[in-house]
């Protein structure tokens, strides 16, 4: 009997000096796995702050876009399911020395996709035009100077949304000041919109007034009166999807009759789209993204009023 209890005794303890390795080893597998955390967070904070830690991007004579419109201009490449697959092919790759996007929170980083997110949309924000475009002005012109982006899109929001005291354009407005606060020139607006107002006649019959006046008084808030604004003409959604958008030949119009100084149009007409018919794939944000680019490099913008009616096709 003695001899059992002395037994189960040593195994007790023994369980016990085992319970107590168990949890001194779990600390330290633990502790182990901080320290590489940290060492991982350190590293990837680096390559991503690269350029910050190597030169102040305040100090940058930045080279500045505004991005603005619904959600095709925020970007729905790669969206399926509302889940963005995460590629991102050659034409959209960061390039750390050259591009930046002003984060949600107003401060500079190195560009990445998905650049509209947390501006508007989170785990469903996919490619978009932007990093296809300032990758295709770099590629032309390698001395263009440091990009600065400044998403502003909104998905889903008619161009009535788009005036002065509601919370789209004060936003864009306000974004678009701070992104000039420590130097830096705005080059232009990259616009993308209209698919809302596709729906309803009535919107659809005053789009282009509007789209107008949110011109003329962005350029007037941004003390810029000719400032260079790239509108993209709708493209024709696809068949069942089109029903739904009625009034597409309406606001396809309103854009190509829009009679400003300093606005080129883009038609995005016949670019590929994802299966819901309207956003555009990744492989045509990229195509769009070209276009703009190579619309802004050919198009001499000047105090005078030139030619607003040269509208750039998919073999322009």
């Amino acid at each position: 009997m003695k001899m059992k209890m002395k037994m189960k005794s040593i195994l007790f303890n023994f369980n016990k000096k085992l319970q107590y390795a168990s949890e001194e080893i779990l600390l330290m597998l633990m502790f182990v796995f901080l320290l590489f955390y940290l060492r991982w967070i350190r590293s990837h904070n680096y390559q991503h702050h690269l350029l910050i830690t190597n030169r102040s991007t305040d100090k940058l004579n930045k080279q500045i876009f505004i991005l603005a419109g619904q959600s095709n201009m925020a970007g729905q490449g790669g969206v399926h399911n509302f889940t963005w697959d995460g590629i991102i092919p050659r034409e959209c790759q960061p390039n750390p020395n050259n591009i930046l996007r002003l984060s949600v929170t107003i401060k500079w980083e190195i560009a990445h996709e998905p650049l509209n997110y947390a501006v508007d949309c989170l785990h469903n924000c996919g490619v978009g035009p932007g990093m296809a475009f300032a990758n295709a002005i770099l590629k032309q012109e390698p001395n263009f100077g440091v990009i600065g982006l400044v998403p502003c899109s909104k998905s889903g929001t008619g161009i009535h949304a788009w005036i002065r005291g509601n919370m789209p354009y004060d936003q864009l407005i306000s974004r678009a000041k701070f992104s000039l606060k420590h130097g830096g020139t705005i080059r232009g607006l990259l616009w993308f919109h209209g698919e809302s107002d596709t729906k309803d006649k009535y919107t659809a019959r005053y789009y282009k007034a509007k789209v107008i006046k949110f011109i003329q008084d962005l350029r007037d808030d941004l003390n810029s009166p000719l400032l260079p604004v790239i509108v993209v003409v709708l493209r024709y959604p696809k068949k069942p999807f089109d029903r739904k958008f009625k009034f597409v030949n309406v606001v396809r119009q309103a854009q190509m009759d829009i009679d400003l100084p300093n606005v080129i149009k883009v038609d995005a007409n016949g670019l590929p789209v994802e299966s819901d018919g309207l956003h555009l794939t990744t492989q045509g944000q990229i195509q769009l993204g070209n276009m703009m680019a190579q619309a802004f490099l050919n198009t001499k913008f000047q105090s005078l009023k030139f030619d607003s009616n040269k509208i750039y096709h998919m073999s322009s």
